[in-house]
């Protein structure tokens, strides 16, 4: 196996609302899909808890181990975030440019945490483009919204 193919999405239906977020795991020939919600949630933190569980699901499965991961994500928030503002915030105390706290402190920290363990390229995707898995991750997430209304 030469890669790790990884898509999600998150989002809510208000902002605060109730929250879904969905992912695909392509490696070895087969795709994987994975979702959750919540009932009152933002649509940044469904975002990160998408890309936090499809990670989890490649630290935490040993035969993928040593293998890069693309992930494919629609949210600039988490694709900046992850490869370019977290170094300041961590450097700032987990503050922002402007010394406010950084929002969803946990779950960045959760996130960053695996990402250091894997070698992971960062792809942003258009939403609603008609990019298969992308257009999966966001069925499995509106499922979830309704399941959580």
């Amino acid at each position: 196996m030469d890669e790790i193919i990884i898509y999600t999405d998150g989002g809510c239906s208000g902002n605060p609302g109730p929250g879904g977020w969905g992912v695909v795991v392509i490696a070895n020939g087969q795709a994987r899909q994975l979702s959750g919600g919540e009932h009152e949630t933002t649509n940044n933190r469904m975002e990160l808890t998408a890309a936090i569980n499809a990670l989890s699901i490649v630290v935490n499965t040993p035969q993928f181990k040593g293998i890069p991961v693309t992930v494919n994500i629609d949210s600039q928030y988490v694709k900046n975030g992850i490869t370019t503002w977290i170094k300041g915030w961590k450097a700032k105390g987990w503050k922002t440019a402007d010394k406010k706290p950084v929002k969803n402190q946990d779950l960045w920290e959760q996130l960053d945490s695996l990402n250091s363990k894997l070698t992971v390229n960062w792809n942003w995707v258009k939403g609603h483009a008609g990019i298969e898995y992308n257009e999966i991750c966001d069925q499995l997430c509106q499922k979830e919204i309704a399941l959580h209304r």
